[in-house]
C-alpha cells in the first residue's frame, strides 16, 4: 500500500466531508452508548459476566454484537442486532415462500428495496420483544438480584415497564438511523458495520489493559496475545480475499451488420460468503438450552433440578462437548447460509438473460447446478476456518492450561470472532475509499499490492 496516497483523502473536499461526518456520527453513537436504561443495576450485570457459564457466554455474545453496550446496559444495549435478526429472518423466508422468491427473481432491484423496507418494519417489534426477553433472561441469571426491579406487566409497574421497553426500542432504532446516515452522508454502505466495528474496537484497549494488570502472567501473555492477534488478522485477510474466478463468455456487441467477438470474463465466488452470521446462529442456539435450564435450576423436584444442572454443564460454554458442537454447528450453518444467499442471486438465470455462458456448461439450470457444485467445494475451507476461529479460545486453553477457558473466551471473543467483523469492515472501508478517490480522479490512490 502506498501510504503517500493518504494525503489525497484531505485534498478532495467531498471525501473529507464524508470522513468527518462518519467520525462525528460514530462519536454520537459512542456517547449515547453510555446513557443507561432507567433503574438498571449495573452491579448485577457485572456479576453475570464475571460468573461465566451459559449466562456469561450469552452476555458476552450480546455485548459483542451491541458494541459493548450490554456491559453497562445502556439504551443501546441491543445495538443493531434486532435489525440483523429481521434481515436474517426475511432472507430465510425468501426460498420458503414462492411469492417472495418470484419477487426477488423477476426484479432484483425492486425486490431488494422491498426487503429493506420490511426489514426496518420488522426490526421494531423484534426490538421490543428482544428488550423484554433480554431483561427477563438477565433477571433469571442474576442470582436473585434483578437487574431492573419490578419489571413486568403487573399492577403498579406497567408504566415503568413500557417506558423501559420504549426507550430500548428507540435506542435500537436510533442506532440503525445513525448507521443509515453514515451510509448516506459518510462512507457509503458501511453504516451498520461501522456501528458494530466502533463498539468492538472501543473494548480492545480495556482488554489489553486487563492483561497488563495481571502482574503474574503479563510478561508472556501480552506478547503471546499480540502474536496470536497478528496471526488471526493475517488468516482472516487471506481467507476473506480468497475466491474462485469462474470463466464466463459474454456475447459480443453488434456494430452495424457486424458482431464483435465474445468477451471473456470471470464470475468471482467467495470462499467465505456467510461472514459472521454462522457464528451468531450457532452460539445463539447452543446457549438457548442452558438459558432455558436456568429457569429450573432451583426446582424443588430433584430429577428436574439434576437435569437442569446437567444441561447447564453441557451447554454452559465451559465443557468440551459445547466447543465440539459449536465447531460442528458453525461449519453446518456456513454451508446452509451460503446456499441460501447464493440461491437468491440465481446466477444461472441472470447469466442466461444477458446471453452469457460458462464454457462447456449449458445455460440456465445446468449453470446454476454447476456453480452450486463449485461453491460447495470452495466453501469447505471457509467453513472449517470459521469453525476454527469460533473454538479458538478452547484450543488455546488446551495448549496452554494456564490460559483457562473462561479467561480465553472473554478475551479471544474479541480477538478472533470479533476480528472477523473488524477486519471485514476495515477491508470494505478501504475499498470504498479507494472507489471514492478514483471517482474524484485519484486513480493511483490506496494502491494495494
Amino acid at each position: 500500500m502506498r501510504w503517500s496516497s493518504w494525503r489525497y483523502l484531505w485534498t478532495s473536499q467531498d471525501i473529507r466531508r464524508k470522513l468527518l461526518v462518519t467520525l462525528l456520527l460514530l462519536s454520537i453513537y459512542r456517547l449515547a452508548a453510555h446513557v443507561p436504561v432507567p433503574g438498571v443495576d449495573k452491579t448485577a450485570i457485572s456479576q453475570i459476566m464475571a460468573a461465566g457459564g451459559a449466562g456469561g457466554t450469552l452476555v458476552g455474545l450480546l455485548d459483542l454484537l451491541s458494541g459493548g453496550t450490554v456491559s453497562n446496559f445502556s439504551v443501546l444495549a441491543m445495538g443493531v442486532y434486532p435489525y440483523i435478526t429481521a434481515q436474517i429472518i426475511l432472507q430465510l423466508l425468501v426460498p420458503i415462500i414462492p411469492a417472495l422468491q418470484r419477487r426477488m427473481e423477476e426484479d432484483p432491484r425492486e425486490g431488494q428495496k422491498w426487503m429493506e423496507k420490511w426489514t426496518y418494519i420488522l426490526a421494531v417489534p423484534m426490538a421490543a420483544l428482544q428488550a423484554i426477553g433480554q431483561i427477563n433472561i438477565f433477571n433469571s441469571l442474576s442470582g436473585g438480584v434483578p437487574i431492573i426491579q419490578n419489571f413486568g406487566f403487573i399492577p403498579g409497574s406497567i408504566a415503568s415497564t413500557l417506558a423501559i421497553i420504549l426507550s430500548m426500542t428507540a435506542g435500537t432504532m436510533f442506532a440503525i438511523w445513525l448507521g443509515e446516515l453514515i451510509s448516506e452522508y459518510g462512507i457509503r454502505n458501511q453504516g451498520l458495520s461501522l456501528i458494530i466495528f466502533a463498539g468492538i474496537v472501543s473494548r480492545i484497549p480495556a482488554n489489553f489493559g486487563a492483561i497488563l494488570a495481571d502482574e503474574q502472567n503479563r510478561t508472556w501473555m501480552f506478547p503471546l496475545t499480540l502474536l496470536i492477534t497478528m496471526v488471526i488478522i493475517f488468516a482472516i485477510v487471506f481467507v476473506q480475499q480468497g475466491r474462485r474466478n469462474v470463466p464466463v463468455m459474454y456475447p459480443g456487441r453488434r456494430g452495424g451488420n457486424r458482431m464483435s467477438m465474445p468477451v471473456k470474463g470471470t464470475l468471482p465466488l467467495m470462499v467465505n460468503m456467510a461472514g459472521m452470521i454462522p457464528l451468531i446462529f450457532a452460539q445463539s442456539l447452543l446457549t438457548f438450552p442452558a438459558i432455558l435450564a436456568s429457569f429450573f435450576a432451583q426446582s424443588s423436584v430433584a430429577w428436574v433440578r439434576n437435569m437442569a444442572t446437567t444441561i447447564q454443564n453441557l451447554f454452559g460454554g465451559n465443557s468440551d462437548f459445547y466447543w465440539i458442537m459449536y465447531f460442528i454447528m458453525v461449519v453446518a450453518f456456513t454451508f446452509f447460509y451460503t446456499n441460501v444467499l447464493f440461491a437468491q442471486q440465481n446466477y444461472g438465470e441472470n447469466l442466461k438473460r444477458v446471453g452469457a455462458q460458462i464454457p462447456g456448461v449449458s445455460r440456465g439450470a445446468p449453470t446454476q447446478k454447476y456453480l452450486n457444485k463449485v461453491l460447495s467445494r470452495i466453501t469447505l475451507p471457509g467453513a472449517l476456518f470459521l469453525g476454527t476461529v469460533a473454538v479458538l479460545p478452547w484450543l488455546v486453553s488446551l495448549i496452554i492450561p494456564a490460559f483457562g477457558n473462561s479467561q480465553a473466551s472473554s478475551f479471544f471473543l474479541v480477538s478472533s470472532a470479533g476480528l472477523l467483523i473488524v477486519v471485514g469492515v476495515v477491508r470494505d472501508t478501504f475499498f470504498n475509499i479507494q472507489a471514492e478517490l478514483k471517482l474524484h480522479g485519484y486513480d493511483d490512490a490506496l494502491l494495494i499490492k
